[in-house]
């Protein structure tokens, strides 16, 4: 295995195991800094949003390294003010313009957003949903992105979108990691042919001192967040880890040489809660 290394998605297309996050990482020197030096790395699976604010200094990264573009995956997401099917349209040629890019490999519903829609209606978040993934199936059959999925989405929305969706849902990403492995979720998006996306997938400072994670740091000389990583990739899901580092970010990609045993997995799923949980989404209010 390797960065380059790549999960297949339901319609075909490849997605390398590994993403670059750029969560929380400052438009401007940092951002586009980073994303340098991840791709540098060698990773070639960016992940930003358009609510991160950084799209269009991920964007120069992108075009300064001179990498070609079909070499690179490239992620981005539908913020919570764009949930009609005009403004979802708007709202993916404002990223493009943005990222200097003329499509996207993964466009995301960021947030199923239940909570603010139902302001309009107990059941508008549903016809807003349908409505937004309506638009974001049509731009996948124009090409200005190659795949669509959600992030956020817990079984109750995927079953609402379910019956309107004409495409389902290629990618479900979520707060993946052994604090919270949300395993119902986790086998509904596989079930449903949904590749686990997994952000912060080191979870919380509160996972770094504990026994279970440091004693396999030590036995397979790797750092805890190299461990964290693997238990990610070793359970099918597709972490994306993120710093503004350079040796960080370097560090973060060096898990292939070892693997986990079954055993070593479990000791780590039984970490829930030690490092806290995802956001509810159906009452997140923003």
């Amino acid at each position: 295995m390797s960065l380059v290394d790549t999960y297949k998605l339901t319609n075909g297309i490849e997605i390398p195991i590994i993403g670059f996050g750029t969560w929380q990482s400052a438009n401007g020197t940092e951002a586009y800094q980073s994303v340098r030096w991840a791709l540098e790395a060698g990773y070639r699976h960016i992940d930003t949003a358009a609510v991160y604010g950084n799209e269009d200094s991920v964007g120069r990264a992108i075009k300064d390294s001179g990498i070609p573009r079909d070499e690179l995956f490239v992620t981005t997401k539908l913020w919570n003010d764009a949930h009609t099917y005009e403004k979802a349209i708007q709202a993916l040629d404002t990223s493009l313009s943005k990222l200097g890019l003329d499509y996207v490999d993964l466009y995301l519903i960021h947030w199923p957003n239940p909570a603010a829609l139902q302001k309009q209606g107990k059941d508008a978040w549903i016809d807003a949903n349908a409505d937004t993934w309506r638009a974001l199936e049509d731009e996948y059959k124009i090409g200005k992105t190659t795949a669509i999925g959600v992030s956020n989405f817990q079984i109750e929305h995927l079953e609402a979108l379910a019956k309107t969706q004409t495409i389902a849902p290629m990618v479900n990403q979520n707060f993946l990691n052994p604090s919270d492995n949300q395993q119902e979720l986790v086998a509904y998006d596989k079930d449903h042919g949904m590749l686990n996306e997994a952000y912060s997938p080191l979870g919380t400072g509160k996972l770094v001192d504990l026994p279970q994670v440091v004693d396999l740091s030590k036995k397979y000389n790797k750092s805890v967040p190299q461990i964290l990583i693997r238990w990610s990739l070793d359970k099918g899901f597709l972490p994306l880890p993120k710093s503004t580092h350079e040796t960080y970010i370097k560090a973060n990609a060096d898990v292939f040489d070892f693997a986990l045993t079954s055993a070593e997995i479990a000791s780590l799923d039984s970490l829930t809660g030690v490092g806290g949980f995802h956001t509810d989404a159906s009452s997140a209010d923003f």
